[in-house]
């Protein structure tokens, strides 16, 4: 069944850009991923240094994979989270 992560990261505003330009370098990663289905980052309107991103995987498998990747644990562990003041997750099921 298809696998999907909601995230909401905020981090300050200072920190914004260098958080965006990260998060789409993940993206970029992320698609070539075999397992992902798709993978968006949105700039969250009205809330500076608010970000959500949806991503979609075969299933739960293929997002396990992606957090094994080298490209996660470089941008997402190391460079994102440090940044972040705030960071909710919502995994589900697709029906």
């Amino acid at each position: 069944m298809t696998y999907a992560v909601v995230a909401h990261y905020r981090c300050a505003a200072a920190d914004e850009g260098e958080v965006r330009d990260a998060l789409l370098k993940a993206r970029s990663a992320t698609r070539n991923e075999p397992a992902n289905l798709g993978y968006e980052v949105h700039s969250v309107v009205d809330e500076p240094g608010g970000f959500l991103l949806y991503e979609r995987y075969v299933d739960r498998a293929g997002f396990e994979a992606h957090k094994a990747a080298e490209h996660f644990k470089e941008v997402i562990v190391e460079t994102v989270w440090p940044l972040l003041i705030e960071r909710t997750v919502t995994f589900a099921e697709v029906l």
